[in-house]
């Protein structure tokens, strides 16, 4: 199916086609591209698009998006002042032609797991298109609002941001009819320096509600009433709560019995705005649930059918780095590797210490990296940890990273595996240690590398 057209791509950017063309989505990077696409050559701090241009036509693309055209081309280009620009005029020219309802999803941390829930849930109920793996940012929004479909029902995006202005800038593109907050938590203080100001940010969100949307928010945050200002300040028409409390509450959760490979599920009931739901969802844990809810109640303002969108739940599973399971040989690993904050450290420890294979007898192992963009507050971010690990009964921890040695320090010295300066000098350690039918979970921010442990894991099990 057709998504732009050149006469199309001319009127939303301005820009001057060098031969007709149509194409079947878009693209910025050639190893991912499809035939078919609009390679949209931007320009980074390190990388200009236009240097892959033949590259891109080699890949079959259907047309380049470019500012300054190359000498030779092997097809349509599409020349334009400025392609950031460009793509950002696409992005809201898909958003004026469709008739989807469109749904926006921030916060501190579940983000990319509500919006994966959303995707699910809506698709249940039509066609549905949703930002590609964590594509939140200013280009990875455009790229992916650019890329709705004209006949989609349901459009799910993904808004990040690590400054002010960032989700304002980004929520004026994507005018959803419902915005969602998971939750608020130290992330990026680095560059904020207190929650109130995180809580600040994300609700920006807000104010790219269309006339009459609706806004979602924690009900258990304790910065729920500071988001919920922000929403009258914005002139939201309906505010929701959902949580343990709120219009959209969870009644209760149980782990169902685990599945072959070491899947593990749940089911959950709740009151989702006055509709009973009683489903199963499949992955486990408390913060799961919190965001199955949220996903739920986002349905419903949405006008969606609840009760469908819920029994597609059963389908979901942990995201790879997000709680994603393995059996590495007689070890059962739970990947937490790819980004970390105080809240989800807490969250993930929750679910290591309710893992049905620790709770028959065997070990509670916690493999722990930096937690990075803390502020001036990293350390006593990092020893506070001691806490979430002392109530999820974990029986040995490996840590790595310059940050993570305050929470070392603060442990006592039965709790202690290993230490090490990175992930790298940590896995050899790790592995000597492991005792058959230990459970093993490993988390860390992006940054401090935590996939190598990963990658060590999966090697001894093959």
């Amino acid at each position: 199916m057709t998504l732009w057209t050149s006469a199309e791509a001319e009127a939303a950017t301005l820009g001057k086609a060098s031969a007709p063309f149509k194409v079947k989505g878009l693209s910025i990077d050639t190893r991912t591209l499809k035939r078919g696409d609009l390679f949209i050559a931007l320009k980074g701090d390190n990388r200009d698009g236009h240097d892959f241009i033949k590259a891109a036509f080699e890949a079959k693309a259907a047309a380049v998006l470019v500012s300054h055209p190359p000498k030779h081309a092997d097809g349509p280009l599409l020349t334009v002042a400025h392609t950031q620009r460009a793509l950002e005029d696409l992005a809201v020219a898909a958003r004026v032609r469709s008739n989807a309802k469109v749904l926006a999803v921030t916060g501190s941390a579940g983000k990319t797991t509500t919006k994966e829930m959303l995707l699910l849930c809506c698709n249940a109920l039509g066609k549905t298109h949703a930002s590609a793996a964590s594509y939140n940012n200013h280009w990875g929004v455009p790229l992916s609002l650019a890329g709705l479909p004209h006949d989609a029902g349901f459009g799910i995006f993904e808004i990040g941001m690590n400054h002010f202005g960032e989700i304002r800038n980004l929520v004026s593109l994507v005018r959803p009819d419902v915005a969602l907050i998971t939750t608020i938590a130290p992330a990026h203080l680095e560059f904020f320096g207190s929650c109130e100001a995180i809580a600040d940010a994300k609700s920006e969100i807000f104010e790219g509600l269309l006339p009459g949307g609706a806004a979602l928010i924690p009900a258990d945050s304790p910065y729920a009433d500071r988001l919920a200002a922000r929403a009258a300040q914005a002139h939201v028409a309906r505010l929701v709560r959902f949580g343990t409390d709120g219009e959209a509450k969870l009644l209760g959760w149980a782990p169902t019995e685990p599945k072959k490979g070491g899947d593990e599920g749940m089911r959950i009931k709740a009151d989702i705005l006055g509709r009973m739901v009683d489903c199963v969802i499949g992955a486990p844990g408390l913060h799961i649930a919190h965001n199955a809810v949220a996903a739920l109640a986002a349905v419903a303002l949405a006008d969606g059918d609840v009760l469908n969108a819920a029994a597609a739940l059963k389908k979901f599973t942990a995201l790879k780095g997000r709680g994603a399971r393995f059996d590495a040989g007689d070890i059962h690993v739970i990947d937490e590797s790819y980004n970390a904050n105080p809240a989800s450290m807490a969250a993930a420890l929750a679910l290591l210490g309710a893992s049905p294979a620790a709770l028959k007898g065997s070990r509670r192992i916690a493999v722990l990296g930096d937690m990075l963009e803390m502020g001036e507050g990293a350390a006593t971010h990092h020893a506070g940890l001691a806490m979430p690990i002392e109530t999820a009964r974990v029986d040995l921890v490996f840590a790595a990273g310059a940050q993570m040695k305050a929470l070392w320090d603060a442990l006592p010295a039965s709790r202690r595996g290993a230490y090490a300066e990175n992930s790298a000098a940590l896995a050899p350690l790790l592995l000597a240690a492991l005792e058959s039918g230990d459970t093993v979970l490993v988390k860390g921010s992006f940054g401090s590398r935590m996939s190598v442990i990963i990658d060590a894991l999966k090697a001894r099990g093959a």
